[in-house]
């Protein structure tokens, strides 16, 4: 899905600049790049020291040297699973967490062994690349994409928000707000809801 939403993006810089702004507004700075399954750097401990990626990654050209991100997870009809953090990534995710004042509380620790852990940990590999010495990217955004109909994705969009201080470097949308927007070619945006909104509608709750 995330090569079919993104796609024509990917191919015109122009119209993937467009469509952010239209779909993120306070979005500063140019879209200079558009890549797919994207890390900064893999079992990298300046970052996150893990292998997490991002489905589809945003970058900005902020016109002062640095660079901002809109990183997306994007999915379908996938449910939220459990999961269970590495015991050696623990100290540096707590690190980023503290650092970035994104976080409530303890909040780290309480997602480890639920279905938000994953979430958790590409929040904080964006987070980490904010902190990151090179001083590289200083403005992001880790945003959640999924359709409406699948609720196990919008619960857990939900209670993931609960667990946060700062929202500013997280955000949810559903696949037909992008839609909505206008922001892709037609034909391409009639094919898309051809396949994940109309199919989604005919079939009810994806989950």
């Amino acid at each position: 899905m995330a090569f079919n939403l993104f796609g024509d993006l990917a191919a015109d810089l122009p119209l993937a600049d467009r469509a952010i702004h239209a779909w993120w507004p306070d979005t500063p700075g140019v879209v200079c790049d558009v890549r797919f399954a994207h890390s900064p750097g893999r079992f990298d401990w300046s970052y996150l020291g893990s292998l997490r990626a991002f489905d589809v990654a945003f970058v900005l050209d902020l016109g002062d040297s640095t660079q901002g991100m809109v990183a997306l997870d994007t999915r379908y009809h996938e449910a939220s699973k459990q999961a269970i953090a590495k015991p050696g990534g623990r100290p540096r995710q707590r690190e980023v967490a503290k650092k970035s004042g994104a976080f409530r509380r303890g909040a780290v620790d309480a997602v480890d062994k639920t279905d938000l852990l994953l979430t958790s940990l590409e929040h904080l590999l964006l987070l980490s690349m904010l902190q990151h010495e090179s001083g590289t990217w200083t403005w992001g955004r880790y945003v959640t994409v999924y359709p409406a109909g699948n609720s196990d994705s919008a619960g857990a969009c939900a209670r993931y928000r609960g667990f946060l201080a700062d929202e500013s470097t997280y955000a949810c949308v559903t696949v037909e707000e992008l839609l909505d927007a206008k922001a892709l070619p037609a034909t391409t945006a009639e094919a898309l809801r051809e396949r994940y909104v109309a199919i989604e509608m005919s079939r009810g709750d994806l989950t």
